[in-house]
């Protein structure tokens, strides 16, 4: 049967239409061969359908990848942060959990589901505004909306582009607070530390993943969460897992060696652990069949990480001369991004607008997206929220605002070739330069 994937995949899928302009040119998308096929085939034959071999095998090495001890695969990058955010609720991290009222601080700047778990629990998030052209909280903003009130930070490297993670992560110690890395755009983007370069996601208490296909490596849907913390993975594991206090793995039972002598709560002695809940909790575990196709992705994902810096290399370089019209995308000296995508923010006075740019673009066929929310605090979400103290604003959000109206971006996916990158440049150059 593999033998015949390989057969239909070598059928259909090579030799694919060579880009002409006018070719519709995403901003991201899958990028797979028959090894996918043939491993997502190998698990359907298996008939495990829940998480299984695959799925400890690709936590194993997301783990490894990483570099730190702990990952717990989740159906999406989304629900690894809820799960994140939700094990630093629990009542087994004493003095140190969040509750009600405690303040998060983060970012308006953001994607949606960085906030929503703060918000829907009742913690308080607080938001600082970002630069430009990083996308990201400078650490000094950080430090000043500390309050005796602060339990977490919570923030997400934009578009791959990281945050001083390992600063922040001594200063988050000192203070026993919270640090919770949304590392969903980000995976293998590198910190130069002290000790030698870290990747992302190795410097919160808890990191997240997303697995959406336009990202790094994809499963369809699907996420991670990671920790060197074994209470911490404990605590995911239980919030994933129906909230449950019970730790075997599916298809097996009584790793404790106590499955019926324990006591719980008010149940009596006895009372079979696998059904005992300690958390109020999630059914959110990714299936065997995406962890397959997440094997075979996986061991791509260097090779995709390096082809992502290669593409963004070139339109950076591509557009190179045009700092007239807008403000080009910079990293820190530290970080070496594994980028999600190119931000572009046009600066005022450019004699055009955003939003005249990115009609000029979609209309040749050169897909963008806004920098996620913008600003979330203006969505229809938040129209129940403003005036109360459900939420708070730490200094103006000027740069967020500029983000809002006047920022975009486009794709460096490691689908893109250059004849599409190059005309992504030449169109750019065109509307900047008296085409529009």
């Amino acid at each position: 049967m593999l033998d015949a994937v390989e057969k239909y995949y070598r059928g259909t899928a090579v030799g694919k239409k060579k880009f002409s302009p006018g070719d519709r040119i995403p901003y991201g998308g899958r990028v797979f061969d028959s090894s996918e096929m043939k491993s997502l085939a190998e698990s359907c034959l298996d008939f495990w359908l829940t998480a299984g071999r695959f799925a400890g095998r690709l936590e194993a090495d997301l783990a490894d990848y990483i570099g730190v001890k702990y990952c717990s695969l989740v159906n999406s990058g989304s629900s690894a942060n809820l799960l994140a955010f939700s094990a630093l609720t629990s009542p087994k991290l004493g003095g140190r959990r969040i509750k009600k009222g405690d303040e998060v601080i983060t970012t308006a700047a953001c994607f949606p589901t960085t906030v929503a778990p703060v918000l829907q629990y009742g913690a308080v998030p607080v938001f600082v505004d970002v630069a430009i052209p990083s996308y990201n909280v400078a650490f000094a903003a950080v430090k000043k909306a500390v309050t005796p009130k602060t339990r977490a930070v919570f923030l997400a490297h934009t578009l791959g582009i990281p945050f001083d993670a390992d600063k922040l992560r001594a200063f988050c110690d000192k203070r026993k607070i919270w640090l919770i890395e949304d590392n969903c755009d980000a995976m293998g983007s590198l910190i130069k530390t002290a000790g030698g370069p870290r990747k992302t996601g190795s410097f919160g208490h808890l990191s997240t993943a997303s697995f959406y296909p336009p990202h790094h490596m994809t499963t369809g849907e699907g996420g991670a969460v990671f920790t060197d913390d074994p209470l911490l993975k404990r605590l995911v594991d239980s919030f994933r897992d129906w909230g449950r206090d019970c730790w075997c793995s599916g298809g097996t039972d009584n790793t404790c060696r106590a499955r019926f002598t324990g006591q719980f709560g008010l149940l009596p002695k006895g009372y079979d652990h696998k059904y005992v809940y300690s958390h109020f909790g999630y059914n959110l575990k990714l299936t065997e069949m995406q962890a397959a196709i997440g094997c075979a992705q996986i061991k791509k994902l260097p090779s995709f990480v390096r082809t992502r810096r290669a593409n963004f290399a070139y339109l950076k370089a591509g557009l190179a001369g045009l700092e007239k019209y807008f403000e080009l995308p910079e990293c820190g000296k530290n970080a070496e991004p594994s980028w999600f995508g190119f931000p572009v923010t046009v600066k005022r006075g450019a004699g055009f607008s955003r939003d005249e740019i990115v009609a000029f673009l979609e209309n040749t066929g050169i897909q963008t997206r806004m920098l996620f929310a913008g600003n979330i605090i203006l969505h229809p979400c938040f129209d129940g929220l403003r005036g109360t103290k459900a939420y708070r604003v730490c200094g103006g959000l000027e740069n967020t605002g500029r983000i809002v109206t006047d920022t975009f971006w486009l794709g460096v996916y490691p689908g893109l070739g250059k004849a599409q990158l190059a005309f992504i440049v030449s169109k750019i150059k065109e509307f900047a330069e008296g085409g529009q």
